[in-house]
């Protein structure tokens, strides 16, 4: 079979694959599954409603929307994909005034909603919205029509029709990127572009029909959403689940596989060092000890004589305790979204948990590079090789780059469409360069020679979040703070300096990491606003910022620091805006402008 649009993934697993539980949730409490055959009948059910009942023509955009995965939204993608409708996936997180800019710029006729919170920001955004004729709902509500209500066994042959008709260089999807400043941009994806990233990358991921895959992950993200449908392609059963009850999933299902942002990955890192902490005698001599092994782990590393037998002990009494609570099953864990600490990816993987790194863009949908999983073609402290299909060069004609840095540009079939109305603002992001069309991706990076002789690409930053001090020197701020993140006393940290003399840093404490240091110690700990004012916290700090300083160079070095009583997260509970995006990176313009005072303290001291 020959996959062209997105819905032939689907296709093609019920030809080739088919499985009883290719998906799996929970509903009322208990776990229920859909087959293949199942999921298509649905899914076409709901096209021909579409058509049928809504009146859906194609080109014609749809928003979905959901407080966490679950089978419904997957369905209307599905079915949106089969009429030559345009979906528009949304975060469930963002305000009510962000939804009726997304409704309102995305031209959408329809809503499909799921969550009673969700709703409550949904309505009345769509109430100001003239062109959005109606919300439908995936949960039952007493005024608005809930979506099986749609469904007709009318409309098979129109159906077809237009399954037959879709060309796939046509606009399948429009992703509105969650953005650190101003109002989001509508992505244009076409079926070519993901096709051809899913084709892609599928030969480089451990995945084989039957194995089971956790998702979490929101569906509106591209790599999610994509990864979804590279599922379909390998016949794995997908679990959809929430972030709220991931380590009793794990457990229950035994994934073998599932992506992540690397801040969860450090979330369990983290909770993995603080039960070392805890323990006592020979047991903590025994966790330190294997955990000290991970430091001169490399990617295809082979040990031999006395190493090998200590890597061997370290696996049965420590490492495979850690397989096991991630379900003892887990093959490869893929991390995307923003930057990956080395460590993480270092200690997870020599505890024989493979953890992969990869880098793109919602407007490369979203794949440029990817380390490898099964042949060797991976390298610790790079985002991987370009995969196949796909061009990459680095650019520094425009800026004041490092030796060998440069703009990251791309090209290749899985380069979006365009940003929606805006073709200035598309304008901005091509270059032609010796006859070729190049998306300037706004990321700073260089190559490094690795495993088969290969380019692999190591991120540096984001050109626009490159500071400049007033001393005329440029500082990459995300490595520094990726590094002090590795630290398990640090939740979140920004770094600062634009054109000031020196580099300074706002600490968000672990709070429970904090706590347990204070009472070892012998410290007071009541909340962490009065354990931040104790002069012996502020000098264990100043060791973590002393320990990772010397890895920079001078001007990179943090001289000054403030630690906050906060918590950064991309939505607040009293509607103020997050200091987060939904993918965990920072919004730097918000959190400036919410501790201009600290930093301006830093500074005047």
């Amino acid at each position: 079979m020959d996959i062209k649009r997105l819905f032939d993934f689907l296709y093609y697993q019920l030809e080739n694959y088919p499985q009883e539980r290719v998906l799996a949730y929970q509903h009322n409490g208990e776990w229920q599954y859909l087959s293949t055959a199942r999921l298509v009948e649905l899914a076409e059910k709901t096209a021909r409603g579409l058509i049928t009942t809504l009146q859906l023509q194609p080109g014609d955009k749809v928003v979905l929307v959901a407080s966490q995965n679950r089978p419904e939204w997957l369905i209307l993608d599905l079915a949106l994909q089969m009429v030559g409708a345009v979906s528009v996936p949304v975060y469930p997180t963002i305000s009510s005034r962000e939804y009726g800019y997304i409704f309102r710029e995305s031209e959408a006729k329809y809503c499909f909603a799921g969550g009673e919170e969700v709703l409550e920001r949904v309505l009345p955004a769509a109430e100001e919205v003239p062109g959005m004729q109606q919300v439908l709902t995936f949960d039952r509500h007493p005024k608005l029509t809930f979506w099986e209500e749609i469904w007709s066994e009318d409309g098979a042959k129109e159906l077809e029709q237009r399954k037959q008709n879709i060309d796939p260089e046509e606009l399948v999807t429009i992703i509105y990127t969650s953005g650190t400043t101003g109002n989001p941009k509508g992505v244009m994806l076409s079926h070519r572009n993901i096709v051809s990233n899913i084709l892609a990358v599928s030969p480089l991921v451990p995945l084989v029909a039957g194995q089971r895959a956790l998702s979490f992950l929101p569906l509106n993200h591209v790599f999610e959403r994509v990864v979804t449908y590279a599922y379909f392609y390998h016949g794995v059963n997908i679990i959809q689940t929430g972030l709220d009850n991931i380590a009793g999933d794990l457990q229950a299902h035994k994934p073998h596989f599932f992506t992540t942002v690397p801040r969860l990955l450090e979330k369990v890192y983290e909770k993995i060092y603080q039960k070392g902490l805890e323990l006592s005698g020979i047991k903590k001599a025994l966790f330190f000890w294997a955990l000290s092994l991970t430091d001169d782990y490399e990617y295809n590393i082979e040990y031999r004589g006395l190493r090998a037998i200590k890597q061997r002990i370290a696996d049965k009494l420590i490492f495979a305790k850690w397989r096991e609570a991630l379900g003892g099953n887990v093959v490869g864990i893929l991390t995307g979204a923003s930057a990956c600490p080395v460590k993480i990816a270092r200690v997870f993987s020599a505890a024989g948990i493979p953890v992969r790194e990869g880098y793109g863009l919602t407007e490369t949908s979203p794949g440029l590079t990817i380390n490898h999983f099964n042949d060797g073609l991976c390298k610790l402290g790079t985002v991987g090789p370009a995969i196949n299909g796909v061009e990459l060069r680095i650019d520094d004609s425009d800026g004041d780059f490092a030796e060998g840095e440069g703009e990251i540009l791309a090209h290749g079939p899985n380069v979006f469409l365009g940003y929606f109305k805006q073709p200035e603002l598309t304008a901005a992001v091509f270059r032609e360069i010796d006859g070729k069309r190049w998306f300037c991706t706004g990321d700073v990076g260089r190559f490094v020679k690795g495993p088969g002789g290969l380019d692999y690409l190591v991120i540096t930053d984001r050109k626009k979040e490159l500071l400049k001090t007033s001393g005329g020197k440029y500082v990459a701020p995300a490595p520094i703070e990726s590094k002090l993140r590795e630290h398990f006393l640090v939740e979140q940290t920004m770094v600062v300096g634009e054109g000031r003399k020196f580099v300074s840093a706002l600490i968000v404490p672990a709070r429970e990491a904090l706590e347990k240091w204070c009472r070892s110690k012998g410290l007071p700990f009541v909340n962490v606003g009065q354990a931040i004012q104790l002069p012996e916290v502020n000098a264990r700090y100043q060791e973590v910022v002393d320990r990772y300083n010397p890895l920079f160079s001078h001007t990179e070095q943090i001289k000054k620091f403030r630690l906050l009583d906060a918590v950064w997260e991309p939505v607040k509970a009293d509607g103020t805006e997050g200091e987060l995006t939904p993918t965990m990176k920072l919004k730097r313009r918000v959190i400036m402008k919410k501790y201009a005072s600290q930093i301006e303290e830093m500074y005047s001291d």
